[in-house]
């Protein structure tokens, strides 16, 4: 991932409005690591990660930026909600589960590059195997007539597999029935270790039974078993547990849920402080032990996010609070940017209506007015109530549209305009009642 942080930024800016405080200093350390790799190794440890403290009310974007780099990055990423974390010793997820997930996720990502990268291979294998069950191979000592006949037929097989004219043939396939080879990363290794050595121990006897499936089915079938067959799994456990080090990002959303409030008193639960304190030594670089090898967290990028509605960063415990330097605030949203986010971004609320009722044969159409309408009511509900940010905005659409979209299969072939009038008939009457408002947007 090379990206340079103006293209980054560009590439969120396309699905996120505003935020440019935190979508720079993203940039900034996405572009960092791709840097420290350029540097020698002497060097490369010697550089830490800047880690980030993003900061703002619920629905003003944080999330979505760690989505949208989800998606962006060719990097091993996790997302994690701190609040669903317990101290250790206490029943639940405990913190070094987030590390095992992320190489989980590295391994993933890789094993989907080998599948890319080992297309035609794939493709040659199920090809192969499918035909081979629709004309079963030539017996020995056939002919040369029988053999020249049989290369005619596969070629015509082959023709009519690659036009997806053997789609709906019944195939039957050997399929392995019992335990499943995945393991919950949530569990500690020592237990994963366990489960993985009853799978081996009675792998030899897994029972195999033969299924009757579609051309179809048998594709996506045999596509795994082919990438299973020509992968090296031991070179991508390496290669994962490299990339998860170096290249990893973990973002912990509601790391606010884990800060205890002096106002609310520090007593009151604390488990939260414990959170913290087993967070601390992964955020500053320790050695966790997964089900594929010790993985060190040093050079591990951890982006946090809360509200702090009811408490604030530095109610966090003082070493965790310096483990994250860069500190962004988020702006809430106004009219304005209301009226952009339904409007500017790839694939925007409208946009998404819009494609949805199309299905049906009708054709949405928004008029300007409207839209700002929406966005002035959103504003409006987000200050007399509780402030959702931009996610008001799909319980405003979704008011709007509700009698639309019931009845969409009777309009079919027709435009429907969405006016400014049409808003207040619908929006006017819950807006003003401020109890119902509560309860209603």
């Amino acid at each position: 991932m090379n990206l340079t942080p103006k293209e980054i930024v560009a590439y969120l800016d396309e699905y996120i409005i505003g935020q440019k405080d935190a979508k720079k200093a993203i940039a900034i350390a996405l572009r960092n690591r791709y840097r420290r790799m350029k540097l020698p190794k002497e060097m490369q440890d010697e550089i830490m990660p800047k880690n980030i403290l993003m900061i703002g009310s619920t629905g003003v974007g944080k999330t979505e930026i760690a989505r949208r780099l989800a998606k962006m990055l060719s990097l091993p990423f996790v997302k994690v909600e701190a609040s669903k974390y317990t101290e250790v010793g206490f029943v639940g997820r405990d913190v070094e589960s987030m590390i095992r997930d992320l190489v989980a996720n590295s391994i993933n990502l890789i094993k989907s590059e080998h599948k890319e990268k080992n297309k035609d291979a794939i493709e040659a294998y199920v090809e192969k195997k499918i035909i081979e069950k629709i004309l079963p191979p030539l017996p020995k000592g056939a002919n040369e007539e029988k053999k020249s006949d049989y290369e005619r037929s596969y070629e015509r097989m082959v023709t009519k597999f690659r036009a997806g004219e053997l789609d709906d043939l019944k195939i039957e396939l050997e399929i392995e029935k019992g335990f499943g080879s995945g393991s919950d990363s949530s569990l500690p290794p020592e237990i994963i270790k366990v489960q993985e050595s009853f799978i081996k121990i009675l792998g030899s006897n897994r029972e195999k039974i033969k299924k009757e499936v579609s051309v179809k089915e048998a594709k996506e079938i045999l596509k795994n078993e082919a990438s299973e067959t020509l992968l090296d799994m031991e070179a991508v456990k390496r290669e994962a547990v490299k990339r998860a080090e170096n290249g990893g990002i973990v973002f912990i959303d509601e790391i606010d849920k884990i800060a205890v409030s002096q106002k609310s008193g520090s007593r009151q639960d604390p488990s939260k402080e414990g959170v913290q304190r087993d967070l601390l030594p992964i955020v500053e670089g320790s050695d966790i032990n997964t089900k594929h090898g010790v993985v060190k967290s040093d050079h591990i990028l951890f982006i946090a996010a809360g509200a702090f509605h009811l408490s604030k960063p530095s109610d966090l415990i003082p070493e965790l609070q310096g483990r994250f330097p860069l500190r962004v605030e988020l702006n809430s949203l106004d009219e304005e940017t209301l009226y952009q986010i339904l409007t500017r971004p790839k694939n925007s609320l409208l946009k998404q209506y819009e494609a949805l009722l199309s299905t049906e044969g009708v054709e949405l159409v928004f008029e300007d007015e409207a839209i700002r309408a929406m966005a002035k009511i959103s504003h409006a509900t987000n200050e007399k109530t509780e402030d959702i940010g931009a996610r008001r905005l799909h319980t405003v659409i979704e008011r709007v549209l509700e009698d639309i979209s019931f009845e969409a299969n009777e309009h079919k072939g027709e435009t429907i305009k969405v006016t400014k009038e049409l808003i207040h008939k619908k929006l006017d009457e819950v807006v003003e009642d401020e109890e119902v408002s509560r309860y209603i947007l």
